[in-house]
């Protein structure tokens, strides 16, 4: 008596002879495919080894299973599998259509997941530094999750030369606007103030002066040394350094002068732990910069009902 693993195997080969696989040269891509559910069918039971399995997983029949199979053997004209003890296992051909298929199938499963849950759940989607995220944002976001459960966030952190490429985000919250474009500088929604200050570690040595504030160790942004120049413009009071040492991000900055490594600047809300912990002392006063923080909308797009009550909440939050 033929096992069912045979038997399916017979009736799936038997196309070959008299089939020859579609014609379909001239077809875009898509159109060349098989059906999704043949394709669906045949993933299953490469990857369980059985087509009693496949069904069960599938909620369809033996039946249905095996027709769905021998349609794809139809229309490819060739076979996929062999006949592996009591079952099946599919052979190169078919091992190497069933990982293409699994990818395939992983990943619209992946997107559809997100589509839908996005469609329940509207995202709003923010770009900003790490630092800024880590510093100040992340922990102040339970309280716009409170006020707007329905809302989800999603973050994209970067380093402020990289934050400038964020063309996906629906917003990016910064407050050095003048590396981008005249239309995205248009387009700034103003937030709150900000205000920079020199930090240092408590025993640090720093010689202050009424024009001059001098250290052994000046720490800079690797992307940027605005902060510093606007400072300087805006107390008057220039920083004499003999050696400097970079670092890519704002909190790495603040770290090394936890560290004792010399002087750094940072916005009053990223330093404010620290220096409420004693970690820091401020040895020059946090002067305000008149652009203070800013959310620059996704051009591209309209602000949405979503994106809108972030934005008032951010600001609110940033004031307080």
């Amino acid at each position: 008596m033929l096992s069912d693993a045979t038997r399916d195997l017979e009736k799936w080969s038997s196309c070959r002879s008299n089939c020859e696989p579609n014609s379909q040269i001239n077809l875009p891509l898509r159109a060349r495919l098989p059906p999704l559910s043949t394709l669906r069918a045949f993933e299953a039971v490469a990857r369980l080894g059985s087509v009693s399995r496949a069904a069960e997983e599938l909620g369809r029949t033996h039946g249905a299973v095996s027709k769905q199979l021998r349609a794809l053997h139809e229309e490819v004209g060739l076979s996929l599998f062999d006949k592996a003890g009591t079952g099946i296992a599919p052979n190169a051909t078919g091992r190497m259509l069933a990982a293409a298929v699994g990818d395939a199938l992983d990943q619209l499963a992946g997107r559809f997941t997100e589509i839908v849950r996005d469609a329940r759940s509207p995202v709003v989607h923010v770009a900003c530094s790490a630092s800024f995220a880590m510093g100040w944002l992340v922990p102040h976001l339970p309280e716009f999750s409170a006020e707007h459960p329905d809302i989800r966030i999603r973050l994209s952190m970067t380093s402020a030369r990289e934050m400038r490429n964020e063309r996906d985000a629906d917003l990016v919250v910064l407050w050095d606007r003048s590396a981008y474009p005249p239309e995205d500088q248009a387009r700034a929604i103003r937030l709150a103030d900000s205000a920079f200050g020199i930090v240092a570690a408590p025993h640090y040595a720093v010689r202050r002066s009424a024009k001059m504030l001098s250290a052994a160790c000046q720490i800079l942004h690797e992307h940027t040394s605005r902060a510093w120049d606007r400072w300087t413009a805006q107390t008057g009071v220039r920083v004499e350094a003999p050696t400097t040492i970079s670092f890519p991000h704002t909190h790495l900055c603040i770290g090394a002068a936890v560290a004792g490594m010399g002087i750094a600047i940072a916005e009053r809300r990223l330093a404010e732990g620290d220096l409420k912990a004693g970690r820091l002392v401020e040895v020059a006063a946090f002067a305000p910069f008149a652009d203070g923080f800013a959310a620059i909308p996704n051009g591209h797009k309209p602000i949405s009902a979503e994106t809108g009550q972030f934005l008032e909440w951010l600001r609110a939050a940033l004031e307080s």
